[in-house]
């Protein structure tokens, strides 16, 4: 598993509101699609492409476009589908699938509620989109998802991520799936969870933040 933490000033500086308990919801929303789109450039570096030949105004060039299968976006409901707008902005021609995946309060551990993917993922590149990777399980949950329809490699962009979680998912690997190509994004990675499975200092519960409905 590859670890990719984000390193850029902008990046930084839209967490940074993000973590602010009065920043309101639509600003809220406004930035994590901003800071998709950003994470996005680092998580598709690995896309992959075919050379075609194009023709311009002057000239006949090579030039390069997406290849097919087109890449697949899994945002994990409901939170991941604050995300899929920044996602799709920059990969507009991608496929997108959905999985419903909900933490138990009490055990911590995950348990899914939806699937709309396809049934054959062979040779599919998958972006899987969450924003916060906590325990882990969520995530752990959704690679054996796509992996076990035949996904060739998972990408995970998360907003902000634990150190247990980023552990928990290197360890599931390891175990289940060693030697398949799996690459994690954050925005950052925080200091730890705390006794009842949240990121601190972390930014909350995403989905409520997202969606206005926090309890106040």
């Amino acid at each position: 598993m590859r670890l990719s933490v984000a390193d850029h000033p902008l990046i930084k500086h839209k967490i940074s509101i993000l973590r602010d308990e009065s920043t309101p919801s639509p600003i809220f929303r406004l930035l994590v699609e901003e800071l998709v789109t950003l994470l996005a450039y680092e998580a598709t570096r690995d896309v992959r492409i075919t050379k075609v030949k194009i023709k311009t105004p002057l000239a006949i060039t090579e030039g390069e476009k997406l290849s097919k299968p087109r890449p697949l976006i899994v945002p994990v409901l409901r939170a991941g589908l604050g995300m899929l707008e920044g996602m799709t902005k920059l990969l507009p021609s991608a496929e997108v699938g959905f999985l419903g995946i909900k933490r138990d309060e009490e055990t911590l551990q995950p348990y899914t509620y939806a699937n709309r993917l396809p049934d054959d993922l062979a040779d599919r590149q998958v972006y899987i989109i969450d924003p916060m990777l906590a325990t882990g399980g969520t995530l752990n949950d959704s690679i054996d998802y796509v992996f076990e329809r035949g996904a060739s490699s998972v990408t995970c962009v998360c907003l902000i991520g634990a150190p247990e979680g980023v552990e928990n998912v290197k360890q599931h690997l390891g175990n289940k799936w060693p030697g398949r190509n799996v690459h994690v994004v954050l925005g950052a990675l925080d200091e730890k969870l705390n006794e009842i499975g949240y990121i601190v200092p972390g930014l909350g519960d995403a989905g409520d933040r997202l969606y206005g409905t926090a309890a106040n």
